[in-house]
């Protein structure tokens, strides 16, 4: 193998690795992009998750304010 034809073998591979980093680079950005948008989903899952508890805990109150109340009420018969 002559000078010229290692030369062609190193260019060829430099395409090649040269492609490769291109379609890695194309890649993380599509990953970078989804977890942008995952990361913005879960943050709504988390603000509805704690709607959803303060809603829990509020109705929560009203139940134990009705059973004093009904209790209240059955002491008083």
């Amino acid at each position: 193998m002559d000078i010229d034809q290692r030369i062609e073998k190193l260019v060829e591979r430099h395409e090649a690795l040269a492609e490769s980093v291109q379609l890695l680079s194309v890649a993380q950005r599509q990953n970078e992009e989804r977890f942008a948008q995952n990361e913005a989903r879960f943050a709504q899952v988390t603000r509805n998750f704690e709607i959803v508890l303060d809603s829990i805990k509020r109705l929560e109150r009203i139940a134990v304010a009705h059973e004093d109340r009904l209790d209240h009420l059955e002491n008083r018969e």
